[in-house]
């Protein structure tokens, strides 16, 4: 069954997405300037991939917006911590409606941030030294808090999709959306 709910910002973020190619062009071939869903992530009923989905396609937005040379390979705080305040959104909305819904990773996260640490944890695990960070964010804390409640912790990242690479508007190892029938 095709997912609605979690697309509903899908145009939105699609024209964002949609950028101009020539924009983007290093050496004549664009490098990640439009990001792709995989049919799998698309249609598939799993919380869990929906709620991936939606961090997807929050953080492609996130690095268009930011732009730079090579958008697909952008990493600033802001875009990792909103996508990753997003996935836990939707988590939510769906475990709202299906209460038995569970994945380790995102109920981990998820009491992550009801601890408060969710900037912390960012950092922590995902963290360049190029990153502007809150000056509020308090690692020190966090490890403490980390010690006692993630013993044994790994951090996920499932990506749905692909950013494309296109050479004069030929598109290169990836597939655009298949057409939907209503």
């Amino acid at each position: 069954m095709f997912r609605v709910l979690p697309l509903l910002a899908l145009p939105a973020l699609l024209a964002l997405a949609a950028c101009n190619r020539t924009i983007y062009t290093v050496d004549g071939v664009t490098d990640g300037d439009t990001f792709y869903l995989s049919q799998q992530a698309m249609f598939s009923d799993d919380p869990a991939t929906q709620s991936w989905v939606t961090y997807s396609l929050a953080k492609s937005a996130c690095q268009l917006e930011v732009g730079g040379p090579i958008p697909s390979r952008v990493s600033t705080y802001g875009c990792e911590f909103q996508a990753r305040q997003l996935l836990l959104v939707r988590w939510e909305q769906y475990r709202v409606v299906d209460p038995a819904s569970a994945d380790d990773y995102l109920d981990a996260l998820a009491g992550v941030r009801d601890a408060g640490f969710l900037d912390e944890y960012v950092v922590h695990y995902f963290g360049r030294r190029s990153w502007q960070v809150p000056a509020e964010v308090n690692l020190q804390a966090f490890d403490a808090w980390r010690r006692g409640h993630l013993t044994g912790h790994r951090p996920v990242t499932r990506i749905t999709g692909s950013w494309n690479y296109a050479d004069a508007g030929r598109t290169i190892g990836a597939t655009p959306f298949p057409e939907q029938e209503e």
